[in-house]
């Protein structure tokens, strides 16, 4: 099952690694996105709930906050200038990415894999089986992924080195849905020897009930 139905204060789901899950969640609530054995990147989205044509933006939010990528308090950006989480919490290293796509089936055909899984297509499930269709594959918040940049403005692709149960918190700062998916790259070395799962987990005052979500 891809959605979660936050029926008490506190709830974990699973991401199987190379999956997408999806959360729907109210404004104020805390969601954790957990790496559990170490190693694995997780792309990270966000809608607003009341229209799905309002979705966390990478270049929105790089332009409010002057960096590649927030630090702890600072805000996530729609793609019509609204916070829409917050980073409140990292016990990992700190290293994750706002630069790189998602995965989609067009780069895995150019790498020769075909039908292989890929996050773009993660976010298209998680999202149908909350009845919601988009037709963007928003940039991602690339949590884990380690991308550094050097000074002639070169990327490297490098294993993630987040340890297992590392977490990074979002304060959502808006109601809005939010899909993890579990990167299922195998063909370079983000995820380290292979991929493996993530786990939300969520903590909210006032949760959504079933018949909400």
């Amino acid at each position: 099952m891809g959605v979660m139905e936050l029926t008490n204060a506190m709830s974990r789901l699973a991401v199987p690694a190379g999956a997408g899950r999806a959360v729907r969640v109210r404004r104020g609530a805390h969601v954790r996105v957990i790496d559990v054995e170490g190693g694995q990147v997780g792309d990270v989205f966000a809608f607003s709930a009341a229209d799905s044509g309002e979705y966390l933006s990478a270049s929105h939010t790089r332009t409010s906050t002057g960096r590649l990528f927030p630090r702890v308090g600072e805000q996530f950006m729609t793609n019509r200038r609204r916070p829409i989480l917050t980073l409140v919490g990292d016990t990992s290293p700190g290293v994750h990415d706002m630069l790189i796509a998602a995965c989609d089936p067009a780069r895995y055909r150019a790498l020769g894999a075909e039908q292989h899984a890929s996050c773009a297509e993660n976010l298209r499930n998680a999202l149908a089986q909350m009845g919601v269709s988009t037709d963007i594959v928003p940039q991602p918040v690339n949590v884990f992924m380690n991308i550094p940049v050097d000074a002639s403005g070169d990327l490297s692709w490098l294993a993630s080195v987040s340890r297992p149960g590392d977490a990074v918190t979002f304060e959502a700062a808006m109601d809005c849905t939010i899909v993890v998916s579990a990167c299922p790259m195998d063909l370079n070395a983000i995820n380290g020897v292979r991929p493996t799962e993530l786990a939300i987990a969520i903590t909210a005052a006032n949760p959504i009930s079933p018949e909400e979500v």
